[in-house]
């Protein structure tokens, strides 16, 4: 299996608009991150969660050709809002994309892309073709993949963070409960997220992300879904334990 972190930052980007922080001002590219995003290869399965507003950019930059279906954690748009570019996939497979969500997620994406979703007779020629799939909190396969949904919760709304095998990701997460921690035993790779040192009412703390790994205790953990309030990637670094790292645009982990 290859993961590729396509993005890592959070639902601003960094650097941040109109930001001269020391941060933003950074030249060190690590420090640039574009919206949340991953690619996942495994079995000649090609994977992505979530299609946030850099999906183009994130397609392109990373010359990804293959696609087999995309999985949203939730409906949030730093984490959808880039949906309609997966028409190219279209064109270039020619098939209809797999889409998978759970029923309110998919309902707030018909909403947002409801020119996507009208009757056929009525569509306009060129626009995207998905094939929807509605999944729960259990189990369900993607071609011969297991994928193992993981619930936490972003303040009070409801995410799925997913299992494949040995590998874990959850991002937009402050809480996740005992039954669910219970999923997460003996994996190998944790990419988890977490915002900023600060405390957040929807998001991991660093400290909070880092009590998290320490329990579930992975071989690797990376911290993703990171702001410019977190500082600088070369000086983070330096303070987390030997076995965690800060995810990086472009990152390439192989299991």
């Amino acid at each position: 299996m290859k993961i590729t972190i396509l993005g890592s930052g959070t639902s601003q980007g960094v650097p941040v608009i109109a930001c001269d922080c020391e941060v933003c001002r950074s030249l060190d590219w690590k420090d640039q991150r574009l919206r949340v995003s991953v690619y996942i290869e495994i079995n000649n399965t090609h994977l992505v969660i979530d299609t946030g507003p850099d999906f183009r950019t994130q397609m392109i930059k990373n010359r990804i050709s293959k696609l087999d279906a995309v999985l949203f954690t939730h409906e949030h748009k730093d984490h959808t809002a880039g949906m309609d570019d997966l028409r190219s996939f279209n064109f270039k497979l020619e098939k209809d994309i797999p889409i998978y969500a759970r029923p309110s997620v998919m309902e707030q994406i018909k909403q947002e892309f409801a020119y996507i979703f009208v009757d056929k007779e009525k569509k306009y020629p060129g626009v995207l073709n998905v094939v929807e799939h509605l999944i729960e909190n259990s189990s369900f396969k993607i071609n011969d993949i297991n994928i193992l949904p993981i619930e936490g919760l972003h303040h009070k709304l409801p995410v799925f963070g997913f299992r494949i095998e040995d590998f874990i990701y959850l991002t937009d997460v402050n809480f996740v409960s005992d039954i669910e921690k219970e999923k997460m035993k003996n994996a190998k790779v944790l990419i988890v997220g977490a915002l900023q040192k600060e405390a957040h009412i929807s998001h991991f703390s660093l400290s909070q992300a880092l009590d998290f790994i320490e329990e579930l205790a992975p071989e690797k953990a990376y911290i993703t879904h990171i702001s410019h309030k977190m500082g600088r990637y070369a000086d983070i670094q330096k303070e987390l334990p030997k076995n965690v790292f800060l995810a990086y645009d472009g990152l390439q982990i192989v299991l």
